[in-house]
């Protein structure tokens, strides 16, 4: 057993106890009232002092040692998935309907045994502002919490996220500078038409044909209009209209996702698909209302010098084979974008994969967080804060 794994193995036995307990008591966005208050007697027996409210549910624990000045903010995301388990867990979701179905109950978990580690130690000179954010799952819970007066109550020289990766072996971490995940646009169209009886189509004007003619023509946009070399993802996800065999509808409605990893492009991508829809409409006599649902995503950027500290961080931890840059950015989104908009810092996958076994995906009803992984994410927000709050010597 290696020295990190030694020191964080007794805090990771206690923070599976901890996110079992999350996992059998899901809650959806917004709703995170027994699960902030969890968190918030967890840090406030560790010695931190405690805001709770932020953005709604959201807590933010704070710890000083030394006299030194700097600052970091360490994130997880405290919310539940509307989706029905199907684990058979003996710690399985109590709530019908509601699951941890991405591992925010690991991500909590891990950030409250870290919590525990620097307030038993305090082993670095400055202040660590721990935030538990309600609402990443499409709500945009970050950007509440900062809407709420986040870093104007809590400042940061650097903030830092990061989230588990089925994909990736437990114990290996993924960087990358820049540009790392994708905005996330989600737009609601509604095609107005007029109905008619299905044997007399001439006498309405069918929306179904107009949504059915939008969807085929919104392929051309990332093909012709964005740089081969940019990356964009225009999805129809949902077409729903009409309820009787022989009844043409008054309307059809359409949900979008549009994904970029470029404000610029994503700008451009938006007003292109905005533009077809509403001429596609009405070429077929029909007309398009379109609303952008709240909450958008903006592309989530690190900061290239706040990643490098954190790689660095992570190498001297673990081990340079364990510590890797992505190939190419993940077109999935993620709301700590809104932090780094504000803020520097940096996000990091962590490995959760069990070897030899394929891990079900991320929103899947079979999931479930790998409790292995908790040790090394424990580790890793521990050595991050040690390193880059490290006493001068």
């Amino acid at each position: 057993m290696t020295d990190w794994q030694d020191r964080f193995r007794t805090l990771a036995e206690e923070a599976a106890v901890v996110r079992r307990h999350l996992h059998a008591h899901p809650e959806l966005a917004f709703e995170e009232f027994e699960t902030a208050k969890f968190v918030a007697e967890k840090l406030a027996a560790s010695g931190y002092e405690v805001r709770t409210g932020i953005g709604g549910t959201g807590v933010v624990g704070t710890l000083r040692a030394g006299g030194g000045s700097r600052t970091l903010g360490l994130r997880a995301d405290m919310d539940a998935l509307p989706i029905e388990e199907a684990t058979g867990l003996p710690y399985a979701s109590r709530t019908p309907g509601k699951m941890h179905a991405c591992g925010h109950d690991g991500h909590t978990a891990m950030l409250l045994g870290a919590a525990a580690h620097l307030a038993a130690t305090r082993n670095f000179d400055g202040t660590v502002h721990l935030i538990f954010q309600p609402a990443e799952e499409g709500k945009a819970g970050a950007r509440r919490m900062m809407d709420d007066g986040l870093f104007e109550a809590f400042p940061c020289d650097a903030v830092y996220g990061l989230h588990n990766w089925p994909d990736l072996p437990v114990g290996r971490f993924n960087y990358r500078p820049g540009p790392m995940m994708a905005s996330n646009d989600r737009i609601t169209v509604r095609v107005l038409g007029k109905g008619a009886h299905g044997s007399a189509p001439h006498t309405g004007c069918d929306p179904i044909v107009a949504a059915a003619s939008i969807v085929v023509m919104l392929q051309s946009v990332v093909g012709r209009n964005v740089d081969p070399l940019d990356a964009a993802v225009v999805s129809v996800t949902a077409v729903n209209a009409g309820s009787a065999f022989n009844i043409i509808p008054q309307s059809a409605e359409m949900k979008l996702s549009i994904r970029t990893l470029d404000p610029a492009v994503r700008t451009a991508v938006n007003a292109r698909v905005r533009e077809l829809i509403a001429a596609q409409a009405q070429a077929l006599g029909c007309r398009a209302e379109i609303v952008a649902a709240p909450g958008p995503y903006p592309v989530l950027v690190n900061d290239a010098e706040a990643t490098e500290a954190a790689r660095d961080a992570a190498r001297a931890l673990f081990g340079a084979d364990a510590v890797f840059e992505l190939a190419r950015p993940v077109l999935g989104s993620e709301d700590f974008a809104f932090m780094l908009e504000e803020q520097r810092g940096a996000y990091f996958l962590l490995g959760s994969g069990a070897p030899g076994a394929p891990a079900a995906a991320l929103h899947n009803p079979a999931y479930d967080f790998n409790d292995a992984a908790l040790l090394p994410g424990i580790a890793f927000w521990a050595g991050l804060v040690e390193t880059l709050l490290a006493p001068s010597k």
